[in-house]
């Protein structure tokens, strides 16, 4: 019998050999039988032979045993690790449930930063890289051209353009779209109780088949329904469903009375689609209505386009396809003259990119900030654990002299960051979760897409590996520099300052200076967009929001002839205004169809009297319809004269022109006075009005006409109020008033103008909001770091302080040291930091307003603001280093 080799006894100090101990035991079973036969007579090598056909194929037998002995050998090591884990995570438990107060600031600086990242994720996800809530969205486009000073009406179609497009194009599956120029509140609920306002949108019968939505309930629009039919019809929302008619399933089939007029609820949409979160952001929509082309034939532009692309079309393909079309289409087929008016306007972007594509540069921003603040928070958890493992620094001497190796340490030390890190993503997942239920029930946010804002599972997989990530990287590093110490050394200081020497003091040092550089490029960042924010607020608009207020009017100027609905139309008018205003506190009061910065359209172009242009020469202004006093209510500036009831259909036909028309018209001269012809009818200019931004607060403004309500037949009625009172106050009595001249007056929102700003400036105002708290979490987590580290670092140096303090050196030299020292940190990081902050302020350049990427007054502040913050923490260590009794600390030495 054959015993193992002597050398291979000690190889199993280095690890298991499965192969060696399968071929050893073979080894000892052949041999015993040989021995059994030669004991039995047989001849050595006959023995050996007979054992070895008993045995039969040796090499399968080993590869048999090899096989079994490596997968015991795997479920052993499996066992084992797992065994550790479980002891080094119950020893994790042990170790911080007697440091709680460590534990919980480290939790807690994990959870803000944590959090914030699963939010802004959440935010970036939804807006940027999940697709739209819409069967195969990839395959949806939007048509239309490049944005103009004209608005909607230079971005939408014609009735004939849209049907001469949908059948000449090859590219399309089908083609859709809706009315563009909706107002809120366009309809009005009765039957019900008190009047209610309701929104509809009119989309075009196939609209819900393009996007592949489907009923909840019910079905969509037949081709008749389509085509005006023979009733009306009407989609509900689910959310209108589900407020106005308690999710009546019942609904479905029944007629409810749409201002006046019996329209049937065919079906009711999913939970899932939401008009306004898509196409309109920041609007509500209640119902929808199928559009009648035929009735809107000679409006003019006034449907959107979008389209569902053939599969394997591309956009560049459907671009080709469209400047094929384009010269062949009419604006209407009646005027031969307009063909190919709409050559090079009809441009597919992906849906996806038109709705959200605007904000990609601040969503990156954004990203970036919170990926900032990760970081900030990472380096602090770093300096909290090397602190703790210097501290510790005995004990891991310790283990190491009972037999503990390297490595266990190690991952001692990471096991206990992944159990701060997955606490601190708990917590911060909940905070996200709140955040997000926060802002996803924001209706004046105009922000796309932001109801569909959730906690998904993609959500939850990038805050584990954030999580993850944090403690590895961070966690690992106070692990890997404990490892790399002389720990016998350690145990040979007795000194209570014992640690792991002035090179781990320096690499603290070394990320503070990371921290501080880092809060130095969230605050000149977050300083630089709140100058942006500032000068977009302090934009002349035109008018003045403040104290004034808006609510829809209902009216009905129905009449056999048009000179009979104008004058019933003004006497309604001037009934509503005089009842208004003649209330406490209201100063003026006037109407307009369309308000700043919401829905408007263009109409003709109109050309100054005895001027010849050429077409496209004269941009197209857009139109307001209003009465008397609206420009004074609005609080816009006039040089000439207002509209009064006089200006009625008969008399001499008159207009308002905003500054930048009068320039293109007559540039030089005083337009008061003036003609501008629309074919043979002559309109006279009897004032100039200062430019209104009338689709975006920091966007220029076009050329703009104002006409009478007496001349010209307004889209519907807002009117406008302003007060000497705060406008909500106003609210009661101004409903009380028109619904006495009109009962059916719907209960519509009475809102101050200064909301409809608000809502146009609200993408901004929540960019700036977040990038400004994660700034200033970026400062108090650089802060705490600072304080950390110098704290820290009094502590090591107790000895060194107590014995200059016997040698002579007042408390006063003393607290200018420490603080010289975090001065010196301090403005190593500003320096980085100001560094790379001018390279990041150069990036996010297109995203300012009126301010420049260098702005030195944001450098100053924010220098200056570090400066101050790095004193104060720097100043509690140091007033604890001048109270060090040297008595006291030489004893313990």
């Amino acid at each position: 019998m054959t015993t193992t080799p002597f050398w291979r006894r000690y190889a199993r100090l280095f690890g298991p050999d499965p192969a060696a101990d399968v071929k050893d035991e073979l080894c000892f079973h052949l041999q015993a039988k040989i021995d059994d036969l030669i004991a039995q007579g047989w001849p050595p090598e006959a023995a050996r032979q007979e054992a070895e056909r008993q045995f039969g194929d040796l090499r399968a037998v080993e590869q048999i045993g090899l096989r079994l002995g490596e997968k015991m050998e795997r479920r052993r090591r499996l066992q084992d690790y797992w065994t550790d884990s479980v002891q080094d995570v119950r020893y994790t438990f042990r170790t911080l449930g007697r440091d709680p107060g460590f534990a919980a600031i480290c939790i807690l600086i994990l959870a803000l930063a944590i959090g914030a990242n699963t939010a802004v994720f959440s935010v970036v996800n939804t807006l940027l890289l999940r697709p739209l809530p819409f069967a195969d969205s990839n395959q949806l486009v939007w048509i239309a051209p490049p944005p103009t000073s004209c608005g909607l009406s230079c971005a939408t179609y014609s009735a004939d353009a849209y049907e001469e497009f949908r059948d000449q194009s090859r590219a399309y599956q089908d083609v859709t779209g809706y009315m563009a120029f909706t107002t809120p509140d366009n309809l009005r609920l009765t039957g019900r109780g008190e009047p209610q306002p309701a929104t509809s949108i009119e989309v075009i019968g196939n609209f819900f088949q393009v996007l592949g939505v489907q009923p909840a309930m019910g079905r969509l629009f037949t081709a008749d329904e389509a085509r005006g039919g023979p009733h009306p019809v009407a989609l509900l929302t689910s959310a209108y469903w589900r407020r106005q008619f308690n999710a009546d399933p019942a609904i479905v089939g029944k007629a409810v009375e749409l201002n006046g007029t019996p329209i049937t609820v065919v079906g009711v949409l999913p939970d899932s689609f939401d008009f306004g979160a898509v196409f309109s952001p920041g609007a509500k929509v209640d119902l929808f209505t199928p559009l009648d082309l035929n009735l809107e034939r000679n409006w003019g532009n006034i449907v959107t386009l979008l389209g569902r692309l053939k599969p394997g079309v591309t956009v560049a393909q459907a671009l080709d396809d469209a400047n094929r079309v384009a010269p062949n289409i009419y604006f209407n087929v009646r005027f031969p003259q307009t063909l190919g008016r709409y050559k090079g306007d009809l441009i597919p972007v992906p849906l996806k990119d038109y709705i959200t594509g605007k904000l990609r540069r601040s969503l990156i921003a954004l990203w970036c900030a919170v990926g900032a603040i990760l970081l900030i928070a990472g380096v602090n958890l770093s300096n909290l654990l090397l602190a703790r493992a210097a501290a510790r620094a005995k004990e891991f001497a310790v283990r190491g002299a009972l037999g503990a190796s390297r490595g266990r340490i190690v991952r001692q030390l990471l096991m206990e960051s992944l159990v701060l890190s997955g606490a601190g993503a708990l917590l911060g997942l909940a905070l996200a979760g709140s955040l997000l239920g926060w802002l996803a029930h924001q209706g004046s946010l105009a922000l796309p897409l932001h109801s569909a804002l959730r906690i998904d599972g993609e959500t939850l997989a990038w805050t584990v590996i954030v999580a993850i990530s944090t403690a590895t990287i961070f966690g690992l590093l106070p692990g890997v520099k404990i490892a790399s110490g002389n720990l016998q050394e350690v145990l040979k200081d007795s000194g209570p300052g014992a640690g792991l020497g002035r090179n781990h003091e320096r690499l603290r040092a070394a990320l503070v200076i990371s921290e501080i550089a880092l809060a130095c490029v969230l605050l000149v960042s977050a300083g630089l967009l709140l100058r942006s924010f500032v000068k977009v607020l302090d934009v002349d608009l035109g008018f003045e929001p403040s104290r004034a207020a808006s609510i829809k009017i209902d009216y009905d100027d129905s009449a056999p002839t048009n000179d009979a609905s104008v004058a019933k139309r003004s006497e309604i008018f001037q009934q509503i205004l005089a009842r208004v205003s003649a209330l406490p506190g209201v100063e003026a009061a006037g109407m307009s169809d369309f308000l700043p910065l919401g829905p408007n359209r263009e109409w003709d172009t109109p050309v100054p009297k005895g001027k010849t242009v050429v077409p496209g020469e004269l941009p197209d202004p857009l139109v307001y319809v209003i009465t008397p006093g609206f420009i004074r209510a609005m609080g816009i500036r006039l040089q000439g004269r207002d509209f009064t009831w006089a200006d009625g259909p008969h008399s001499e036909k008159v207009v308002l022109i905003n500054a930048s028309a009068a320039r293109v018209y007559w540039p030089g001269e005083d337009a008061v006075g003036k003609i501008l012809m629309r074919g043979d009818e002559e309109d006279h200019v009897v004032g100039v009005v200062d430019d209104v931004h009338e689709e975006t607060v920091e966007g220029g403004t076009g050329s703009q006409i104002y006409y009478p309500v007496t001349q010209q037949g307004p889209a519907g009625a807002q009117l406008v109020i302003r007060t000497s009172m705060p406008p909500a106050s106003l609210a009661g009595s101004v409903l009380h008033a028109l619904r006495e001249l009109n009962p059916k007056q719907p209960s519509a929102e009475f809102r101050p103008v200064q909301t409809i700003v608000d809502r146009a400036v609200s993408p901004r105002r929540f960019f700036i909001l977040l990038v400004a708290a994660f700034a200033g979490l970026g400062l108090l987590l650089a802060a705490l770091g600072i304080y950390g580290v110098i704290s820290y670092s009094v502590t090591q140096r107790t000895q060194e302080i107590g014995l200059r303090m016997a040698l002579g050196a007042t408390a006063a030299n003393v607290q200018l040291r420490v603080i010289g020292k975090t001065l010196r940190l301090t403005l190593i990081g500003i320096a980085t930091g100001s560094i790379a902050s001018l390279v990041v302020a150069r990036a996010i350049a297109a995203l300012l307003f009126g301010t420049t990427p260098t702005d030195p007054l944001t450098f100053a502040a924010v220098i200056l603001t570090l400066a101050m913050v790095a004193l104060c923490a720097g100043y509690l260590p140091a007033r604890k280093a001048s109270h060090i009794d040297p008595m006291v600390a030489l004893r313990n030495n």
